[in-house]
């Protein structure tokens, strides 16, 4: 009865309920992003480590509901992503869009205008880090337009 309940529940308010019950990653969801001002969509955060002097870097897991994507940015240290889960998009500004599955690492060098987020039917997740902290700060940027998401191909 519960399944059938949020079933229905889905349909009634577009399906993400589903997928968000079915879709699993090897790290909790986390809360709803406090960057979210940053991103399009509903997007979750879990910090697995913080900034500290110790380990010199901040380790996130961030979860993206379909079509939720960041805002262009870059980072003053450098990126890696981690893909835990999903299918995901990940883009330089200039260059072609990446599809991104779980297993993929994506080495974001610093200053490299880019953003990412998760694919147009599905939730995605990874493992954000940012190395090279103090010095390694965000800069955002303006929000990816529907057009660049969708390559021109809506």
């Amino acid at each position: 009865m519960k399944k059938f309940l949020l079933c229905l529940s889905a349909l009634i308010i577009g399906g993400n309920l589903v997928m968000a019950a079915d879709f699993e990653q090897p790290f909790a969801r986390g809360e709803v992003n406090p960057f979210g001002k940053y991103f399009t969509g509903q997007t979750y955060l879990n910090m697995l480590c913080t900034r500290d002097n110790v380990y010199n870097s901040s380790i996130g897991n961030v979860t993206f509901e379909p079509k939720a994507r960041t805002n262009w940015h870059k980072h003053s240290g450098g990126q890696i992503l981690l893909v835990t889960a999903g299918e995901g998009r990940y883009q330089e500004r200039g260059k072609d869009i990446q599809i991104l599955k779980p297993g993929d690492v994506v080495k974001i060098a610093p200053d490299v205008e880019h953003w990412h987020g998760a694919g147009p039917d599905g939730m995605f997740a990874h493992i954000s880090i940012e190395p090279n902290i103090p010095n390694n700060g965000a800069t955002w940027l303006e929000p990816v337009t529907d057009e660049e998401y969708f390559g021109g191909n809506k």
